[in-house]
């Protein structure tokens, strides 16, 4: 996020927030049994953060991956939602 441009780092932050009062299809889009892709559009741009659910206690929480990505094609790389996979185990594991 440190990368982008301040008006496209705006934009995600209100998608965010956006997110928090309701369930929007264009926002996530689910990519593995546990792994959701959070969406962002500005400037023709596609802008993608990987999440998943934490389910431990008793609450579901979203959590942001530590990482993302600038989506130049149609289909998400694999090697991106592998990451997010180790990413999500990490998390798990702590």
């Amino acid at each position: 996020m440190s990368k982008l441009d301040a008006k496209a780092k705006k934009k995600i932050y209100y998608n965010l927030d956006k997110a928090k009062l309701e369930n929007d299809s264009k926002l996530f889009k689910k990519l593995t049994d546990d792994i959701w892709e959070f969406r962002t559009l500005y400037q023709s741009i596609q802008y993608r953060l990987f999440a998943f659910w934490d389910k431990t206690n008793k609450t579901e929480t979203l959590e942001l991956c530590a990482h993302g990505m600038i989506k130049k094609v149609s289909k998400v790389p694999k090697s991106e939602i592998e990451k997010a996979l180790k990413i999500r185990a990490e998390y798990f594991d702590k």
